[in-house]
């Protein structure tokens, strides 16, 4: 005869099956009927933060910690104290994070034998030399913890000292070595060997060390493969906030910029409600769709938020500042910022500061930020990276009075961007190439360049892009207009017939915020009210 299940049985088994919402409920259950084993707490810890109760998870794995130290496993206890510091910290309450890795070490230290929870508890001090731009003690720190994870067999440890290992050889200039570990960590989560918390992340980890390195095809790989990872949990908030973000950086370089968007407002919503990590990139993407649209003001407002995270809002921020005629201004940002950047963050910001250089009027730190960018592009495996390296010296050859060579290098880097399927580089090459084409003399060529550019920045909605092209060409847009294009959003809602409260709504702003708009739509078109405006948008074609 089977004996019925327990719920202690269920709640095991959705947790295998990665039912989260099913799990939490069957091992509270078990819990207020008969306690739980520490390990089973641990469970419970992991399934709440999962799920974005994050307080529900510090409290069940302070649980667990003080049951192991009952039953007399220090180990175990340990290791609970170090996931502690490392949620603790996450959530921003850094002194009680600090208080648990001092237990965690004065447990270690009453240990005669060695054992895997040491690993555990040097990941915390691993993660802040990282991040406090000590990339080479962070290296040492991680190789102990993945020595340790191996000696003991634990797969969760050894993946995330291959992670952090991996990444401290991309922070000291190692990419291609650093890019190794961490392929080696994701075959481990991939496998299914790694548990459901360290498996989300290193997935976002690495996906992020992909855009560090400008590695697109990784990125696109285990991009696609976190979706599949979340999509297979439904009920999952850690880490689900992260993927979209992710998610959001690849439609933004393919031109989907209505889906990025989207993804970026689901990201938003879930870095509210248990997943913090996301809210830089759900922010600063956000900002650069605004920024690259021409809606400097949301831009403003996006990179403010990303900022809030400790995390610049770079190079975007500094990009728009350019376009707001404030070269010098942006000229210190980003040279305050790469003084102080690790190798794999400077590389990052390299073909920013070539425009941005170039906009200040000094053509030498231009050149040698080119030079230094396209110094190690070698890999035709890395073609968003040969892109960019093109791209970048096809600017600074035209500020150096070499067309020929310009237009060679622009073609270049347009064959790689729509190789890639990125309409707006490719397009932003087209634009060099028809500067190139004017300077030798040949205007029939370059008019072809600039239409096919100006056609795709429409296609996109790149306003600003758009109108630097009408600028070299000496055109006017037939639907000129002094109104910004978020003005012209509250435009057609107005004369659409809707109220403040309405556009709002519709456009995700502050009544306030539109109020603002409507003010300077009045006195920008020069109307005394809401109808006059819509009469004026009719007229001049600005409503269809």
């Amino acid at each position: 005869m089977t004996m019925p299940a327990t719920a202690l049985d269920l709640g095991r088994s959705a947790f295998s099956e990665h039912r989260w919402s099913d799990a939490l409920d069957c091992l509270a259950r078990a819990d207020a009927e008969g306690g739980l084993p520490p390990q089973d707490i641990e469970l419970v810890a992991s399934v709440a933060m999962l799920l974005g109760k994050e307080s529900e998870g510090v409290a069940y794995l302070t649980r667990a910690h003080d049951e192991y130290v009952t039953v007399g496993d220090m180990a175990g206890a340990a290791r609970c104290a170090a996931w502690l510091v490392l949620y603790l910290m996450n959530l921003g309450e850094q002194a009680r994070g600090s208080g648990w890795l001092s237990r965690a070490k004065h447990m270690l230290d009453g240990m005669v034998d060695p054992t895997e929870a040491e690993g555990y508890v040097l990941i915390p001090t691993a993660l802040g030399a990282l991040y406090g731009g000590n990339p080479e003690t962070s290296n040492e720190l991680f190789s102990r913890a993945l020595a340790l994870g191996q000696r003991f067999h634990d797969r969760d440890l050894t993946a995330l000292g291959q992670l952090g290992v991996g990444t401290a050889r991309i922070n000291l200039g190692f990419p291609d070595e650093g890019l190794g570990f961490l392929d080696e960590a994701m075959v481990a989560v991939s496998a299914g060997e790694v548990s459901p918390i360290p498996s989300g992340i290193i997935y976002c980890a690495v996906i992020g060390s992909c855009r560090l390195t400008l590695d697109v095809q990784r990125a696109h790989e285990w991009t696609a493969a976190l979706a599949r990872w979340c999509g297979q949990q439904p009920d999952m908030v850690m880490f689900s906030g992260q993927c979209q973000t992710h998610r959001a950086e690849l439609f933004i370089l393919h031109g989907a910029w209505e889906e990025a968007m989207a993804a970026l407002k689901i990201a938003q919503d879930r870095s509210r409600h248990g997943d913090p990590e996301a809210t830089w990139g759900a922010w600063y993407f956000q900002g650069e769709l605004f920024r690259l649209t021409g809606l400097e003001e949301e831009a403003a407002s996006a990179y403010a938020k990303a900022a809030e995270t400790g995390f610049e809002a770079l190079p975007g921020l500094a990009l728009m500042l350019v376009r707001q005629h404030k070269a010098a201004q942006a000229q210190s940002m980003v040279r305050r910022a790469m003084s102080g950047a690790d190798p794999a963050n400077r590389r990052r910001l390299l073909p920013a500061v070539v425009d941005i250089e170039l906009a200040a009027g000094d053509l030498e730190a231009a050149r040698a930020a080119a030079d230094e960018f396209a110094a190690p592009v070698r890999d035709a495996r890395r073609p968003l990276e040969q892109a960019i390296a093109a791209q970048a010296e096809a600017n600074v050859l035209l500020a150096e009075g070499n067309p020929h060579a310009a237009l060679a290098a622009a073609r270049k880097a347009w064959r790689l961007w729509y190789s890639l399927e990125a309409p707006f580089g490719a397009a932003s090459c087209r634009v060099l190439a028809g500067r190139a084409c004017n300077l030798l003399g040949d205007q029939d060529s370059a008019a072809m360049e600039f239409e096919a550019a100006k056609a795709e920045f429409a296609d996109l909605g790149a306003t600003p892009a758009a109108a630097d092209v009408l600028e070299l060409t000496g055109e006017t847009s037939v639907d000129a207009s002094p109104l910004t294009s978020r003005e012209l959003e509250v435009l057609r809602l107005i004369a659409g017939g809707n109220a403040n409260r309405t556009i709002a709504r519709e456009l995700y702003l502050s009544e306030k915020t539109v109020a603002r708009h409507v003010s300077n739509i009045l006195s920008k078109l020069a109307v005394p009210s809401r109808a006059a405006a819509t009469g004026y948008a009719f007229e001049h074609g600005l409503i269809h």
